[in-house]
């Protein structure tokens, strides 16, 4: 079952149409082994890869938050609070309303809460850090909706934000390796191939248009805000010595 697959897919070039020649004689199975299908020239990334995927929005708003952390105790005042505001309702809508409550607690807490092992144990913790992760984002969104922050606040932030980052570093870790696998093996290759399609159709429904794209591009404006744009300022200086 084909889906549309335009941010989902990379084109491969020059070589595609011999392989697009090729493909009709390939069982499904064998494409899906593969790890990948062929429509028009082009490569559809699984289920797993997109959750993955959203998953490095989610870090890149937790690197904004680290720097809004550090601002916090040193220079309030430097913190730009709309572009803080903004990560924050992007981590609302994008994290918490769509990847978090459409896909994960929809789709894939309740399959691993019925697989044999330690990891059935998986999804309720992480939904008590999903809903405490809401309550800090509720946080946040009211602190940045202020002109300034007063000094009493500043060192409460800081705290907060480290929590956030402290919480869901280690979460979405442990889902892109235990609990997705986990949920792949689980509903077996044609109800995955499946639901890559279906996590297609609600992303659709949710946000009208490609909703990855946006938030990729969203973080990329906030980055620049905070001055993180260039990746290379988190690569440290050769070790002397």
């Amino acid at each position: 079952m084909s889906r549309s697959i335009d941010r989902r897919s990379l084109i491969l070039g020059a070589g595609g149409g011999a392989l697009a020649a090729t493909f009709p004689a390939l069982t499904r199975q064998q494409a899906q082994q593969s790890g990948k299908e062929q429509d028009d020239g082009e490569t559809e990334v699984t289920a797993n890869e997109d959750l993955m995927r959203e998953h490095g929005v989610i870090r890149r708003a937790l690197f904004v938050y680290g720097e809004a952390s550090r601002r916090a105790r040193n220079a309030p005042g430097s913190i730009p609070l709309p572009q803080l505001l903004e990560t924050a309702q992007l981590f609302r809508t994008f994290a918490e309303d769509y990847h978090e409550r459409q896909l994960e607690e929809a789709h894939i807490f309740p399959v691993v809460r019925r697989v044999q092992g330690p990891v059935a144990g998986l999804p309720d913790v992480l939904l008590t850090q999903h809903q405490r992760g809401r309550q800090i984002t509720d946080y946040i969104r009211g602190v940045a909706s202020s002109r300034s922050i007063a000094p009493a606040e500043a060192e409460r932030l800081a705290k907060t934000l480290d929590e956030m980052i402290g919480m869901y570093g280690p979460h979405a870790a442990r889902e892109d390796t235990d609990l997705f696998p986990a949920w792949k093996k689980a509903i077996g290759e044609k109800a995955y191939d499946e639901m890559g399609e279906k996590f297609e159709e609600i992303e659709r429904r949710t946000f009208g248009h490609d909703g990855f794209e946006e938030a990729r591009a969203r973080i990329g404006r906030i980055e620049a805000a905070f001055g993180l744009a260039e990746l290379s300022r988190v690569t440290p200086p050769p070790l002397t010595g």
